[in-house]
């Protein structure tokens, strides 16, 4: 199996390189792509030197069975020809593709199968937030159809990138000294803060970020769900948390939520609130599963039901799911 990484030498790209160690990922060849400043940075995966190659046009994709990306929708959508002329399955990171009607966005635990159909070669990973949320829904969903959702996410400073990490720690070392903090990644400072905002707002007074959870939802889990979303920027370095209220078409118990997402693929329950156990970002970087807790039946609707969600949105949000499309694949004979 050779693969690719375009991309390698951002954060998500980082993290492919470690997912794709921890899990014995099949390869025979791994090969790093990067822009022009990348171009030459040397990184290592199991005892072997690697040296990212700069992402040019032409057929330096040849002979390849897939290829990871993380290098920005304009890359993508501006190599995605090279990359997939010769055969190679593009598993896109960005957001370029993912709500193209040929091209299927995929969460393994939740609609797999759909990675079967890819008319264009490439198989696109959702957002971060839409990712974790999914994920924990799909067990509701399979004990009663979801109609509606509410979710507040509350959402890393890496989810802007490692700078924006680099940015934040800066801020507290600043303020610590009495100095006025860099303001750069984010429309204001983040450190001491929270910011209800990530991404552009729309005409509609939602952001981009929130539109996303509302149409990838419907387009992952095949449904007619309705979602509203608020999204923030909190002061933490790794891991989303959400807070999600879903009405379902039956009332559901406690006791059945608790069982369906004890069983649930890719979900921990750490739900033991007497015993102050609940999911947070401060244990759970680095972790694969999505991690939910606060399981509570809504006060004001008999069909309702609430709880709390913690992921790596680096890790499941990004690098590990795109792994996990790719080994689906490879399992099915699909490849």
């Amino acid at each position: 199996m050779k693969v690719a990484i375009v991309g390698a030498s951002g954060a998500v790209g980082q993290e492919f390189l470690r997912v794709l160690d921890e899990r014995n990922f099949p390869m025979t060849e791994l090969v790093l792509f990067g822009s022009s400043r990348s171009a030459g940075n040397e990184y290592e995966l199991r005892g072997k030197k690697l040296i990212v190659k700069e992402l040019v046009h032409g057929d330096d994709f040849e002979g390849f069975d897939i290829v990871f990306t993380s290098a920005g929708a304009g890359i993508s959508k501006e190599f995605a020809a090279d990359i997939t002329k010769f055969g190679a399955v593009m598993i896109d990171n960005s957001s370029a593709f993912r709500m193209e009607n040929d091209i299927p966005l995929v969460v393994p635990e939740v609609n797999a199968a759909d990675a079967k159909t890819r008319p264009r070669g490439i198989i696109a990973n959702p957002n971060c937030t839409t990712i974790q949320m999914v994920v924990a829904l799909k067990a509701i969903e399979d004990i009663s159809h979801i109609k509606r959702v509410h979710v507040s996410s509350y959402q890393a400073a890496s989810g802007a990138g490692a700078a924006a990490m680099d940015e934040l720690e800066l801020q507290y070392r600043q303020i610590a000294n009495g100095e006025q903090p860099t303001v750069n990644k984010f429309a204001y400072q983040l450190a001491y803060n929270v910011i209800p905002h990530i991404d552009v707002f729309t005409e509609n007074g939602y952001t981009k970020e929130e539109m996303k959870m509302y149409y990838e939802t419907r387009k992952i889990m095949h449904s007619d769900v309705e979602v509203s979303a608020t999204c923030v920027r909190v002061p933490t370095l790794r891991a989303h948390s959400e807070s999600i209220w879903a009405e379902t078409e039956r009332p559901i118990s406690i006791e059945e939520a608790r069982e369906a997402f004890a069983n649930a693929q890719g979900v921990v329950l750490m739900d033991n609130p007497a015993e102050k156990i609940y999911p947070m970002p401060l244990f759970l970087s680095g972790k694969d599963p999505v991690h939910v807790g606060r399981v509570r039946k809504d006060l004001s609707n008999p069909n309702g039901i609430t709880f709390w969600c913690v992921s790596d949105q680096i890790k499941k949000g990004a690098a590990l799911n795109a792994v996990q499309i790719a080994e689906y694949l490879i399992a099915e004979k699909n490849i």
